[in-house]
């Protein structure tokens, strides 16, 4: 497991027909403010504050096909204009089991990236998966 330490930001939100959003900073855009969406807003932010990752190098929500159906990734991160790690968020009453891991290892499929991440906010798991030994599990990520 990986430890994070989310940094303290003032997100910009609003309320619009009783409905809370926050602005993406990556996408430039209101989007509705859910259980999910605050864990990746708080990841993104802890990628650009802590890990000094820029935003540019960053996809929201991409979409992605497997054999015919579209999927979308939570957060694609790029190196060298190629897909090299995966940020799956999960809401945070969600447990990060074997099935968040097949979603995460499926998206994968289709990007063939270096690294895999699972995050519910409070508990992150991070894989690399370009060793010898196979999959590996990282105390800590790039």
């Amino acid at each position: 497991m990986v430890k994070i330490e989310y940094p303290a930001l003032p997100f910009k939100m609003k309320q619009e027909a009783g409905k809370e959003s926050i602005f993406d900073e990556v996408r430039k855009q209101w989007v509705r403010l859910t259980p999910e969406e605050w864990v990746r807003q708080n990841f993104i932010q802890y990628l650009v504050q802590v890990k000094k990752y820029p935003t540019a190098i960053m996809a929201v929500e991409k979409e992605i096909m497997l054999g015919e159906l579209r999927k979308r990734c939570d957060i694609v991160i790029y190196r060298e204009h190629k897909p090299w790690m995966i940020v799956e968020c999960k809401e945070m009453d969600v447990v990060l089991n074997d099935a968040v891991a097949a979603q995460v290892f499926r998206y994968n499929m289709a990007l063939n990236v270096q690294y895999l991440v699972v995050t519910n906010g409070n508990y992150t798991f991070a894989m690399e998966t370009a060793t010898r030994k196979g999959l590996e599990a990282l105390p800590e990520f790039a």
